[in-house]
């Protein structure tokens, strides 16, 4: 048994596994007679405070503006490696995904757009179809195994990290308000720090540790959504130290399975739970719900393709080698399971808007999530070659 434990949580189809599981235990607790405590549970209040300074939310609010921030964190280290070594690090390399990303996200929110222009309340979620989740779409491609080319999954990967790139600067633009004067300064400050150490070569984590703890609570009061704390905190820890090491690999790999096997389902059970009670067939005909349906399942996939086609015409980018459109439109198809990202993006969006609101994008969400899967997973079965083919 435990032998079986250990080769599940070796595969890279284990995060998205789980995170399916988490997503239906929540809904099995959101439509049962235990609903009450599973909301009862999300609104637990929990609070902390030390002199004047006080952080007092519900429970649900520490997972998304804490865990999340962790997640953040993760996907900053990521992207910043990628930048400096990896699949970002030249032009040629970072092209194609770019321009692909570039029109995920652009039509899924033109597609959202397209049944909520008139109403400025739903408009504010425009970005919620324009996201990509990393670990669901990595771990639907994963399913198929060796049979899936390296140069795929790179494409793949490089696209949903720097659409995520993309909506975190959208969260920083868009979804930050009330804004405190004192809390910008002190996170700037804490900023700073971080870069004097990171100029005067400091590998050891901790002092980030502490500055990045003091930055969280600053943007946490700022207005500005504490996740993104997340983010700076990884561009200003080093790549690599004097003797080679990588203080940002190791504490990325370290992250990892936390991020994988308990940050994300927390988020996923936290947020997925979507009571059905008071929906109906009508509810998937609501502008919000169809608005993401239309733009996770037609827009992004339109949007990848299009860009990417664009981009290769104009000789602003290449294929990578061995790949066809045959395989990219699949993929351009998975790049619609947005679960993660966008529920996140969505609780930002309508925080302050009637529950209808969130309970509507909740659905076209989860609706919209399962179709990409299944047609990205299915098309892609279809066209790689069988296993042993040669």
């Amino acid at each position: 048994m435990e032998r079986a434990l250990k080769n599940f949580l070796s595969q890279e189809s284990a995060g998205g596994i789980i995170l399916m599981i988490s997503v239906a235990l929540a809904m099995i607790l959101a439509n049962s007679p235990l609903s009450g405590f599973y909301e009862g549970f999300l609104n637990t209040g929990v609070q902390v405070r030390v002199g004047s300074l006080d952080i007092n939310k519900p429970l649900l609010l520490w997972i998304n503006d804490g865990l999340m921030a962790l997640f953040f964190l993760l996907i900053g280290l990521e992207v910043k490696r990628e930048l400096l070594e990896g699949a970002l690090s030249t032009v040629a390399k970072a092209s194609l995904p770019t321009f692909g990303a570039i029109g995920g996200m652009l039509f899924p929110a033109l597609f959202y757009l397209m049944f909520n222009y008139s109403d400025p309340a739903t408009q504010v979620g425009w970005a919620i179809p324009a996201a990509t989740d990393i670990a669901f779409a990595l771990g639907i491609m994963a399913l198929l195994g060796s049979r899936v080319p390296v140069s795929l999954k790179v494409f793949l990967l490089a696209l949903a990290i720097i659409d995520d790139l993309g909506v975190i600067v959208i969260i920083a633009l868009f979804y930050s308000t009330d804004l405190s004067m004192l809390s910008l300064i002190i996170a700037a400050i804490a900023i700073v720090l971080m870069i004097v150490l990171n100029r005067k070569g400091v590998t050891s984590l901790a002092p980030y540790g502490l500055l990045g703890f003091i930055l969280w609570v600053a943007v946490l009061k700022s207005g500005v959504h504490a996740t993104l704390a997340g983010v700076i905190i990884a561009f200003c820890i080093p790549l690599r130290a004097k003797d080679g090491t990588s203080p940002s690999e190791h504490l990325e790999h370290g992250l990892h399975p936390w991020s994988t096997f308990l940050i994300l389902p927390v988020f996923a059970f936290a947020n997925a739970g979507l009571s059905l009670a008071n929906m109906t067939l009508g509810s998937f005909a609501e502008p919000i719900t169809i608005g993401i349906i239309l733009g996770l399942v037609l827009g992004k996939p339109i949007g990848v393709l299009l860009f990417s086609y664009l981009a290769v015409k104009l000789k602003w980018a290449e294929l990578p080698p061995g790949i066809g459109w045959g395989q990219i439109a699949p993929v351009a198809a998975m790049c619609g399971v947005g679960f993660t990202m966008s529920v996140f993006i969505a609780s930002l969006a309508f925080e302050n808007s009637p529950a209808a609101f969130g309970d509507f994008a909740r659905l076209g969400i989860l609706t919209g999530s399962l179709l990409a899967a299944l047609i990205g997973y299915f098309w892609l079965d279809k066209v790689l070659p069988k296993k042993g083919a040669k």
